[in-house]
């Protein structure tokens, strides 16, 4: 009769680890250091957890199209160049903002809404999103640095978020503030006027363009172009479109806006597109399309006129709309 002597580092088949358990030992891995710090830190397991859920309202997008805001013939900017050349101060001063974004936590996130309104409360920003009647909307985006995007934004417009606020007669502004938090690097610099602040008046407000972004190229917001919530005005220059909102405070006293706060004599608080109007610096006859590299003729109010130049009639001797 054969027999056999195992060594003692030999073992029996049927107890080695199948190969896809060992595969993914990477994942099993993983799973036991989160469980071990779910165990002693309770609370930065569940920060974790919370930055990396999908996004809540994933299944609301795309949003449907509204076709009565088209584009002049230009194309979409791409996402991949969209998505890599902003303007983030928060997150640094340089357009390659986007790695250094992400580490924006979009929820848990709250929605501050005070002032001059009949009741002040706050609401979660996927308590807001589901409310509000989304839609995708082709906007063109002009940087007062003489470059342009054109973007599918989805959202909704700002009449809406007004409706819910419900201003008194009294109001006269409505104030929007960024997030602040030490998760951006931006807030170290304390020559600058944080947080940042945007502001628009009632009739601006509630003009049909002015939207309230969610999300853009049919998904949502990516932080680094201002998600969970951002403004959209696209007849004024792109500083205005304040990002990453936590706040809307209505009031009856024109604020002093984070640009112009720096620098009041180059970035105003109308900030309205003009071709006639130059920066101290440069000239804003003319401005880049940054995704197709064409040097195009700037349109006053950024091609927008029909819906917002009856907003600034006679006002044109007494304030600088194109600063």
């Amino acid at each position: 009769m054969h027999v056999i002597h195992r060594r003692g580092w030999e073992i029996p088949e049927h107890r080695a680890t199948p190969e896809g358990v060992f595969l993914n030992r990477r994942a099993l891995l993983s799973a036991s250091a989160g469980l071990a710090a779910a165990t002693l830190l309770p609370g930065i397991a569940t920060a974790q957890r919370v930055t990396d859920i999908p996004d809540p309202t994933k299944d609301l997008y795309p949003a449907k199209r509204n076709e009565k805001y088209g584009l002049d013939g230009r194309p979409i900017t791409p996402e991949e160049i969209n998505g890599n050349y902003n303007n983030f101060y928060e997150f640094g001063s340089s357009k390659n903002v986007t790695k250094a974004a992400q580490a924006l936590k979009i929820r848990p996130w709250m929605v501050k809404i005070d002032g001059m309104v009949e009741k002040p409360f706050e609401i979660a920003i996927d308590d807001l999103i589901r409310k509000m009647p989304l839609e995708e909307r082709l906007y063109r985006h002009r940087c007062v640095e003489a470059w342009s995007m054109t973007i599918p934004w989805s959202g909704f417009q700002m009449s809406h978020l007004m409706a819910l606020a419900k201003p008194t007669s009294s109001a006269k502004y409505v104030v929007m503030q960024t997030f602040q938090d030490n998760s951006a690097p931006g807030f170290r610099q304390s020559w600058y006027p944080w947080p940042y602040t945007e502001g628009l008046t009632i009739e601006e407000a509630n003009n049909e363009l002015t939207f309230l972004v969610t999300g853009m190229y049919g998904k949502p917001a990516l932080k680094q172009m201002g998600a969970p919530l951002r403004l959209a005005v696209p007849w004024k220059y792109g500083f205005k479109s304040v990002k990453s909102i936590v706040r809307f405070n209505f009031t009856d006293q024109r604020p002093k806006t984070f640009w112009e706060g720096l620098q009041a004599a180059e970035y105003g608080f109308w900030a309205n597109v003009n071709p006639e109007v130059p920066h101290p610096r440069w000239s804003q006859a003319t401005e880049e399309d940054i995704g197709t590299k064409e040097r195009r003729p700037t349109v006053k109010f950024n091609g927008y006129g029909e819906y917002v130049a009856d907003l600034y009639k006679g006002m044109e001797k007494t304030e600088r709309l194109w600063v």
